[in-house]
C-alpha cells in the first residue's frame, strides 16, 4: 500500500516538473512573419463586398503572405465547366500587392462547411469520383502554377482530423496521398503543406505527408452546448515539442490558423450577441494570442479573422482590430 501510495506521488511530482518545465520554456519569444487567411464567401456571407474587402486587407494591412481556396465545389460547380473568375481576380490583386499566396485545393477547405464536394461528385462511385478529384486538381495545378503570386499549395484542410464535422459525409480520406502525389508531379518547383488540428490531432501522417506541415491553433472555443472552453492552460512550447516527438522541424512549420475572431453560437455572426463574441475573442484575447504564437519558435503564422475584423469595422464601428494587425504586420 506504502509502495502504491509512494507511486502515485512520484507520478505527480513529474507531472508538475514536466508542466512547470513547459511553462519555463515558453518564456522566450521569437519572430514570426504574419499572414492571413481570406474566404471571399464568409465575407458574402457576413454582408460584405468580398472585391472591396479583399482589395482593402491588401491595402491596408499590407499582408506579405495569404492564404485562399480554389474550393472544388465553387469552381467546377457542374462536371467539367470551370469558373475559376473568383480565384482568379484575388491571386491577380495579390500580385499587385506583392503578397505570396498560399492556394488550398481538394476535398476540403478552410471554413464552414469544412468540405466543398460538389453535389454532382458525390453522387459518383469510387473510379469516377477519383478521377473527377483528379481532374479539378490538375486542372487548377495547372491553370495556377506559373502564376508569380503563388508560394505553395496546401492539399485539403485537416484531412486527418479524428473526427468529422460540417458537410463532410463524402470526404475520401483515402485520396489525400494520391492527391499530395500529383500536385507533387504537376508542379515540382512549389512546395506542398498538409494541416492539422493544432489541440485535435497528433500530426503523425500530416507532418509526414508535404513539404511543410501547418497546424491551426485555437485558445478558446464554443462547445455545442454553448459552453466556452479555454485552452489557456495549454503552454506555447507544448506544441513545439509536440513537433520534435513527430518528427517535424519547427523550420517546416507553420501556423496556418491563428484565432482571430470569435467562436459563434449555433445561429453564426449575425444572431450571436457582441457580448457573447466578446467572450471568445477581444482586444485583449488577439493581443493575447499573438503573443502566444511568437512563443512556440515557428516562423510564420496566418491570422484566422480578417472578414470579422472589417466586419466590425463596417457594421459595428469598431476599427480596434484592423488597427492592431496593420500594426502587427510592421513587425
Amino acid at each position: 500500500m506504502k509502495f502504491v501510495k509512494f507511486l502515485f506521488m512520484f507520478i505527480i511530482l513529474v507531472i508538475i516538473i514536466f508542466y512547470a518545465f513547459l511553462w519555463l520554456s515558453s518564456i522566450k519569444k521569437y519572430p514570426v512573419d504574419y499572414g492571413i487567411s481570406f474566404s471571399e464567401e464568409h465575407a458574402a456571407f457576413l454582408g460584405l463586398e468580398w472585391k472591396e474587402t479583399y482589395k482593402k486587407m491588401l491595402a491596408e494591412l499590407k499582408p506579405k503572405y495569404i492564404r485562399i481556396a480554389a474550393a472544388w465545389n465553387y469552381v467546377e460547380k457542374d462536371n467539367n465547366n470551370f469558373d475559376f473568375s473568383k480565384v482568379d481576380f484575388m491571386m491577380d490583386e495579390a500580385n499587385k500587392a506583392g503578397a505570396k499566396v498560399t492556394l488550398v485545393i481538394g476535398q476540403k477547405a478552410p471554413r464552414w462547411p469544412e468540405c466543398y464536394v460538389p453535389d454532382w461528385a458525390s453522387k459518383l462511385g469510387d473510379k469516377e469520383f477519383s478521377e473527377s478529384l483528379n481532374n479539378y486538381i490538375e486542372t487548377t495545378v495547372k491553370r495556377y502554377k506559373d502564376n508569380p503570386a503563388l508560394e505553395y499549395w496546401q492539399v485539403e484542410n485537416e484531412p486527418f482530423i479524428a473526427f468529422h464535422f460540417g458537410e463532410c459525409a463524402n470526404f475520401h480520406a483515402n485520396l489525400v496521398d494520391d492527391e499530395v502525389k500529383l500536385v507533387n508531379y504537376l508542379d515540382q518547383p512549389h512546395w506542398t503543406i498538409i494541416t492539422d488540428s493544432g489541440e485535435l490531432s497528433f500530426w503523425k501522417k500530416a507532418g509526414k505527408l508535404g513539404d511543410l506541415f501547418g497546424t491551426t491553433i485555437y485558445r478558446i472555443v464554443r462547445t455545442p452546448k454553448g459552453l466556452v472552453w479555454s485552452y489557456d492552460w495549454l503552454p506555447a512550447s507544448f506544441y513545439r515539442y509536440k513537433a520534435k516527438l513527430m518528427g517535424i522541424h519547427l523550420e517546416r512549420m507553420y501556423v496556418s490558423e491563428l484565432q482571430a475572431e470569435p467562436w459563434f453560437t449555433g445561429e453564426g455572426p449575425h444572431k450571436t450577441p457582441l457580448e457573447a463574441q466578446y467572450k471568445t475573442m477581444n482586444l485583449k484575447r488577439l493581443e493575447k494570442h499573438t503573443d502566444f504564437v511568437e512563443k512556440i519558435g515557428v516562423s510564420r503564422a496566418y491570422l484566422w479573422g480578417v472578414e470579422w475584423w472589417y466586419w466590425m469595422a463596417e457594421k459595428h464601428g469598431d476599427n480596434s482590430y484592423v488597427e492592431y494587425v496593420k500594426e502587427l504586420m510592421k513587425k
